[in-house]
């Protein structure tokens, strides 16, 4: 069992604004999220990548201005429908989604899933429910993106059992009981920001999702300062997240991050620049 990953959109920035010391250029980033099929849990979807709600449509006045700076392009054929349908499924197959954190650029998909039990940080969504708009905004997260009714069918990610990941990662969440996938808490990016540690693989992979932007950047030297910085929840825990990734890495493991411009093993061929 090993995921794939598509591509949702790319997204332009700065080299320097992710990468210390990188250009002015403007380069693409991409919007990944994954899929795998699990032999007990079935089809599993890992976040959903930017979508038309973002986009386009009836929006709130927070969420067009955020369209309108980020700019994102989306990639029709790596949207999740189409994807599934490539590989013989539909929305209605997947089992379950799940959330490593609630930005607008990893939940903006979740309406099309209402049969997938979803797994995520059960607190900090009801936090992120209960919070003004105002201070959603400030974080990225967009509650119109969210489906009623999403917390009654979100099982705690923190309820499962505790195991020791490969490679000196540290512990993980097992959220199948079977270690095959791991949730590892990454925090720093996001309040509850998680990866996904896939340990029964040859080559240990983590999906370190928002540790960083892009490989190169989990260098200490080459780690981005202002303005990355701003949109960090937490600088101080996002070294330390960026310290244990790369830790991973040196070990022998597969790292694969969310936003990173380099195309991966892993990814899907559709969602080219």
């Amino acid at each position: 069992m090993k995921p794939v990953f598509a591509n949702s959109a790319f997204v332009s920035a700065p080299e320097r604004f992710y990468l210390r010391g990188g250009g002015w250029r403007p380069v693409a980033l991409r919007v990944r999220y994954g899929l795998f099929e699990h032999p007990i849990a079935g089809l599993v979807l890992i976040d959903t990548g930017y979508g038309p709600r973002v986009t386009e449509g009836k929006r709130s006045l927070g969420l067009r201005l955020y369209n309108a700076i980020l700019r994102p392009d989306l990639v029709m054929g790596g949207q999740p429908a189409a994807v599934l349908q490539r590989l013989g499924f539909t929305p209605d197959d997947v089992s379950v989604v799940i959330v490593t954190h609630f930005h607008a650029d990893h939940v903006a998909g979740l309406d099309a899933f209402a049969n997938a039990r979803i797994i995520a940080k059960r607190e900090m969504l009801g936090r992120v429910l209960r919070a003004p708009v105002r201070a959603n905004l400030r974080h990225g997260i967009f509650t119109e993106l969210l489906p009623a009714g999403l917390l009654s069918r979100t099982v705690d990610v923190d309820g499962s059992a505790l195991i020791e990941a490969p490679l000196g990662l540290g512990k993980g969440r097992d959220l199948f009981g079977d270690g095959s996938v791991l949730a590892i808490d990454l925090p720093g990016h996001a309040a509850g920001h998680f990866g996904l540690c896939f340990s029964a693989m040859p080559r240990p992979l983590l999906y370190a999702v928002d540790a960083q932007w892009c490989g190169d950047a989990l260098v200490p030297e080459r780690r981005p300062g202002f303005p990355a910085s701003l949109v960090a929840d937490d600088p101080l825990a996002l070294v330390e997240s960026t310290r244990r990734v790369l830790a991973f890495q040196e070990a022998s493991g597969e790292v694969l991050l969310c936003h990173d411009p380099a195309v991966s093993p892993h990814d899907l061929g559709e969602g080219m620049p």
